[in-house]
């Protein structure tokens, strides 16, 4: 029986080493047909997969460097709520930037988020990325950087935008009045050869604004002077080429109009403005004289209380009872529809104007008209 197990275990164990050996022959053939590739087709694939990466990296390399790129040139705002992911979608928009991932994923490794800061700012299709990213930069601060939002009411004077400013904690009125006299603005509408307050008026546009805890004055002034710019379209300053009147003349009317009128009667406002500077000789009794209160009362800015007949005959250019034509600045910063009424005032036979006590304006061709109606019951003074 021994004899025939011992047997028997051979004849198994040599069964088992040939059915092994089997096994691992075909495992191995088996390998060997898996690896068998068509070598043709995998040098086609190897080709277009390089073709693809190739032209992948081309399309961003030419993003990055702005190669190719139709002329664009926009102003991009950046606020105190934006961040990289924001900015990438406004530079997209504008059609500075193809890729979006593209431009974060630049912007991150470039530090974007460190440089970038609120402002207005010119940008054009030649910017690659890190000019882009340059022209973004605000020296007052970046994207992480306190701020405060201001809102500049329209018809306020440039003294009373700076004790806003300074009430916010922009800075001190102090380094503002400094700024707005002696900073060199890079605007032709500036006389940067006046050292005067009044060099401003006119020019810092009313709006809602981000501006940095502590900013550079210079800074957060010429931001409402950018946004007038940019106000001022290439279809309003056609209008000003086409009118009589230089762009600081229409300033003045419109910043005379803001002051006259609670927002409802602009172009009327402007229609007696311009009737009485343009009217011949003594058509409405007016000879030239605009009469605007609001003038008067901008050559002295500490008067308080009514306006007297004294007052009338204060000696100053800024007294439109006194001296003929437009006073020698604007006297507050109008907003857009004020301008837009300078620009196109309604056309009329109107001389004369005054506030009825319903607060509405009523308009006159000749001062018999004007005189009834300021002896009226409805009239504000009686």
């Amino acid at each position: 029986m021994s004899d025939y197990k011992n047997q028997d275990t051979a004849s198994w164990d040599t069964q088992q080493v040939r059915s092994g050996g089997e096994q691992r022959h075909s495992q191995s053939s088996r390998k060997r047909r898996r690896r068998r590739v068509n070598p043709f087709l995998y040098l086609i694939f190897v080709l277009a997969t390089s073709a693809i990466l190739a032209g992948v990296g081309w399309l961003l390399a030419n993003d990055l460097c702005s190669l190719n790129k139709e002329p664009v040139e926009v102003t991009v705002e950046v606020t105190s709520e934006d961040d990289l992911d924001s900015i990438a979608q406004k530079l997209k928009d504008a059609g500075l930037v193809e890729y979006k991932w593209f431009f974060k994923f630049f912007g991150k490794i470039d530090k974007a988020e460190e440089k970038i800061g609120i402002g207005s700012y010119q940008l054009n299709s030649n910017m690659d990325y890190i000019a882009l990213i340059t022209a973004m930069r605000n020296s007052s601060g970046n994207l992480k950087a306190e701020t405060v939002r201001v809102t500049i009411p329209e018809g306020y004077t440039v003294q009373q935008i700076i004790k806003l400013l300074a009430g916010k904690g922009v800075n001190t009125e102090e380094a503002l009045t400094e700024a707005a006299k002696n900073t060199k603005f890079s605007y032709d509408f500036i006389n940067n050869d006046s050292t005067e307050l009044s060099r401003l008026e006119g020019y810092l546009f009313p709006d809602t604004y981000d501006f940095y805890l502590n900013e550079k004055p210079s800074s957060a002034l010429n931001r409402l002077l950018q946004n007038f710019d940019k106000k001022m379209t290439a279809e309003r300053m056609e209008a000003v080429e086409a009118s009589k009147y230089s762009l600081k003349q229409i300033m003045i009317i419109a910043s005379l109009i803001e002051k006259e009128t609670d927002g409802t009667d602009q172009r009327n406002i402007a229609s007696v403005i311009y009737n009485r500077l343009d009217g011949p000789g003594d058509k409405g009794g007016t000879y030239g004289m605009l009469q605007v209160d609001a003038s008067l009362l901008y050559g002295l800015p500490d008067h308080e209380g009514a306006i007297t007949n004294a007052d009338k005959q204060t000696d100053s250019k800024y007294n439109l009872y006194k001296y003929a034509g437009l006073p020698p600045t604007p006297i507050a910063n109008p907003g857009i529809a004020a301008i837009d009424a300078a620009l196109d005032p309604a056309q009329t036979d109107y001389y004369y104007y005054a506030l009825g006590k319903d607060g509405k304006h009523y308009f006159s061709t000749t001062l018999a008209e004007h005189n009834n109606f300021l002896n009226s019951s409805n009239y504000v003074g009686n």
